[in-house]
């Protein structure tokens, strides 16, 4: 099976450990992971603020940079959720019917890191150790857009060492969605403030996420609280074997 790692802009910018995390996992696993240079951004910047004529040449580059990959591995589920449902959208509108056809072809072959573990690899238990107690939530695209279920938290429970708690009001969001964290500061920051506050109440080490994005927010509002909590990407804890430390 030939993969390919599509890391997103924002975590090759800002948290490219989490794409070198993916890697060590696939690798763990026995496969080799490719990574097209030529990758760019999957548009949703410009499909959420109403710039959508503007993410079709992206839309074309994504589906030509990846078609010849048997499956393309995304260690975000926002950017997964963009490309398996909007990708088709403005393939549909705005394309010719080459776009469509590649982009329809494409799309299957495009897996969120868990959904990619346990749905077509078959596996769980990755081989990772991480004797801490940690929390997860589950951000609003892999929820409510991918439908993950506990894709996660059974990879989570598989890791030796662990101990996972629960997270109160789980399935609340955590206030970032992108640019409504700009647009609704003072809604986002309520939002925020319930989120850290269940996240504080599970006495957790580590917050973990299927999203950098969410954990950025939720991180910068523990760090101005001085909690100790850290958030770490679910893809991290999965490459964590013995002797790794926090």
């Amino acid at each position: 099976m030939r993969i390919a790692l599509f890391i997103t802009c924002f975590n090759d910018t800002m948290y490219p450990g989490t794409g070198r995390a993916v890697v060590t996992v696939l690798e763990r696993l026995g496969h080799t992971v490719h990574f097209p240079q030529e990758q760019n951004c999957c548009g949703q910047m410009h499909f959420n603020t109403g710039y959508r004529p503007d993410a079709v040449p992206l839309v074309a580059r994504f589906a030509r940079t990846f078609a010849d990959y048997d499956a393309v591995i995304t260690p975000s589920a926002s950017c997964a959720g963009m490309i398996k449902e909007n990708h088709p959208l403005l393939a549909e509108k705005y394309g010719h019917d080459q776009l469509r056809s590649s982009v329809s072809d494409l799309v299957p072959r495009v897996h969120e890191f868990t959904e990619f573990l346990t749905d077509v690899l078959k596996v769980t238990d990755v081989g990772a150790y991480f004797p801490h107690r940690v929390t997860y939530h589950p951000t609003c695209h892999s929820l409510r857009g991918l439908r993950l279920g506990d894709r996660p938290q059974q990879l989570l429970r598989a890791v030796r060492g662990i101990d996972l708690v629960d997270l109160p009001a789980a399935e609340s969001c955590c206030g970032f969605g992108g640019t409504f964290a700009v647009k609704n500061a003072d809604t986002s920051s309520a939002m925020l403030a319930d989120k850290a506050a269940g996240v504080l109440t599970t006495g957790a080490e580590v917050l973990c996420a299927a999203d950098n994005s969410c954990l950025m927010h939720i991180g910068g509002g523990l760090s101005r609280q001085d909690s100790g909590v850290r958030t770490m990407h679910l893809a991290e804890i999965l490459a964590s074997t013995e002797g790794d430390t926090l």
